[in-house]
């Protein structure tokens, strides 16, 4: 008898953090690091299969990062496989007779992530006898309660097969084995999550919808949250939004976004909402007022900063003709609010709200701040007691001193007085100057989307 003996393949250990990874080569540890999660992959994959290469064999690499554990083996053509299950060791005391069971997958390798329905068992489900035990059980109930038979037409199965299945994974290392090996690798938790969010924010609603930013308290991120959100709902479903400057006294929206090729604020539309509301009016002839926003997809309705706020005060009756131009041209119009909760503009921006977001700091001041706002709004009219209830309130970490875990417990605060709270890391880019999308690190896109499909939830 004949023992074969499996040379084990050199190994490659490596242990991913954000845009950096330690490798374990051989034995000999080394330190990559890249600007993207996906460059760092490259990275890896490069290093490997150029260690392949030199030995003239495969190589198995071992990689832990936040998604799980992945075991995948490189070949020095360059090409990248599943790694193959492991036997299971012998035990020394099984008899020579013991029935043969098939290896089971050890728990960490990739086979255990990407555990799939068979085939054959894909197909024993779907394909079952005309008239089978369930069917007749049916009938027999139906005969005996005398209820009538289904109709032929209502019995016969349709000729239309629902083709829609889950796409196979595009993110992390899971994207990476699907596209080089062709396997329908499922995605990750991570990755159907933000699927469902995309999904939230791509969708178009009967009707314009109307969400205001709120907090009386100023400095709490009432404006960012307003550009972050509008870019979220312009970028993933397409154009027709608008974010509105609805302050009188010095709103920042229009500083710290991209200008058009015209100095116009409300002040300037408000002349021209009879035109603009008239049948030959065309939504082209918006251009002149609003500042299109070129990488984010939205557009801008500045206020005027440079005005003393006596200067630039809108009586109910003029917000109601200006909502009502937003309303006809745009889908979605989010509006970036001032700190007078008694400002006529305020209270009737209040009534035309679909869905509320209180923004706020993890400080507590501004937390207590737009507790106090929620729960002033339950008491003013069934309205705005409802708005309160389905709020979903932004909790931003704005200082590098503080804490994720802060602002989680101010978020965690308001149940009961909110429908959810979301919180958003600390990230530079959002602190002064121009408010870009494309220019937060992922992990704060991600939030900001996630808190995107918390408000079209309520839409």
């Amino acid at each position: 008898m004949s023992i074969t003996t499996t040379v084990p393949l050199p190994e490659v250990r490596a242990v991913v953090t954000d845009t950096t990874v330690e490798l374990n080569v051989l034995g000999n540890p080394e330190t990559l690091t890249a600007s993207t999660s996906a460059e760092l992959r490259t990275k890896i994959m490069s290093r490997v299969v150029k260690l392949a290469s030199g030995l003239g064999t495969d190589v198995r690499l071992e990689v832990h990062d936040h998604t799980g554990q992945w075991r995948l083996v490189a070949s020095p053509d360059g090409h990248l496989r599943e790694d193959e299950p492991l036997p299971p060791a012998e035990e020394e005391t099984a008899p020579v007779s013991q029935k043969i069971q098939p290896p089971s997958l050890p728990a960490e390798q990739l086979s255990a992530h990407l555990s799939e329905p068979t085939a054959a068992a894909a197909v024993s489900a779907a394909v079952s006898p005309l008239h089978d035990a369930s069917t007749a059980e049916a009938n027999e109930t139906a005969e005996d309660s005398g209820d009538e038979l289904p109709t032929r037409k209502a019995a016969r199965a349709s000729f239309i097969i629902d083709e829609r299945r889950e796409p196979a994974a595009t993110n992390g290392w899971r994207g990476l084995l699907a596209r080089t090996t062709g396997l329908q690798v499922p995605a990750s938790v991570l990755e159907r999550e933000r699927r469902r969010h995309v999904q939230a924010v791509s969708q178009h609603w009967p009707g314009p919808r109307k969400i205001s930013v709120v907090n009386g308290k100023g400095g709490v991120g009432k404006t960012l949250t307003t550009a972050m959100l509008t870019a979220v709902f312009a970028r993933h479903g397409g154009a027709g939004v608008l974010a509105w400057d609805n302050n009188d006294t010095r709103g920042t929206l229009g500083w710290r976004t991209e200008k058009g090729p015209h100095d116009a604020t409300v002040q300037d539309l408000l002349p021209d909402t009879v035109r603009l509301l008239s049948p030959s009016a065309q939504i082209s002839d918006l251009a002149r007022f609003v500042h299109h926003q070129t990488s984010d997809k939205y557009d801008v309705l500045r206020s005027n900063p440079e005005l003393l706020a006596t200067k630039q005060r809108i009586t109910q009756d003029d917000f109601d003709a200006l909502h009502e131009v937003a309303a006809k041209y745009f889908r979605l119009v989010f509006f970036d609010s001032g700190n007078d909760e008694s400002a006529p503009r305020w209270l009737r921006m209040i009534d035309h709200t679909d869905q509320l977001v209180v923004a706020t700091t993890a400080l507590g001041e501004s937390a207590e701040s737009g507790a106090l706002l929620l729960e002033a709004l339950s008491e003013r009219d069934e309205h705005s007691a409802s708005l309160a209830r389905n709020a979903v309130v932004v909790v931003l970490q704005s200082e590098r001193n503080s804490t994720l875990a802060d602002a989680k417990r101010v978020a965690d605060g308001f149940t009961g007085l909110a429908r959810m709270a979301v919180t958003i890391p600390f990230d530079r880019a959002l602190h002064g100057g121009a408010l870009r999308y494309d220019a937060v690190r992922p992990s704060t896109r991600a939030a900001w989307l996630r808190a995107g499909a918390a408000v079209a939830d309520g839409l």
